[in-house]
């Protein structure tokens, strides 16, 4: 009995602890305001159209990124367009950049990057001082809604 304190005391920590949450492909409407905290951004708005809504952030380094939620709530792409790209591992979650970057990483020299699996679809085109880019979870598209409307 006296080994039961010290075997919860593990698991006390690991819900107390705070855990980095953001916005990402497949992640919730709360998440785009924590999003815009560790993106440091300028300006927030939000736009509403018949089948999802855009955030659109500004960020400090000129970079605007869009995440777009469908009626559940759930982020189901998005796209940023800048001077400087944003962190695509905030925006993409580990497991979508992990993809990404096997894919970007298969191609020699600084190519766009065209992304197509059933489940992420990524498009990534930049150069010094432009860059721009949108990725979209083809299943959570709303109806009616292309993955090219995200951008």
């Amino acid at each position: 009995m006296k080994r039961f304190p010290a075997l919860l005391l593990p698991l006390v920590l690991l819900v107390l602890l705070p855990v980095a949450a953001m916005a990402s492909l497949g992640g919730d409407a709360a998440s785009v305001e924590r999003d815009r905290a560790l993106l440091h951004s300028k300006r927030h708005q939000s736009t509403p159209t018949a089948s999802y809504t855009v955030h659109s952030l500004q960020l400090p380094t000129g970079t605007t990124v869009k995440e777009f939620l469908n009626a559940a709530g759930t982020v189901f792409a998005v796209s940023w367009s800048g001077p400087f790209p944003p962190n695509l591992q905030q925006l993409f979650g580990d497991s979508y950049f992990q993809r990404y970057r096997s894919a970007a990483l298969a191609r020699p020299g600084r190519h766009p990057v065209h992304m197509r699996e059933s489940d992420l679809m990524v498009d990534v085109n930049g150069h010094t001082g432009v860059f721009s880019g949108h990725a979209w979870l083809p299943g959570l598209l709303p109806a009616g809604v292309a993955g090219s409307d995200t951008q």
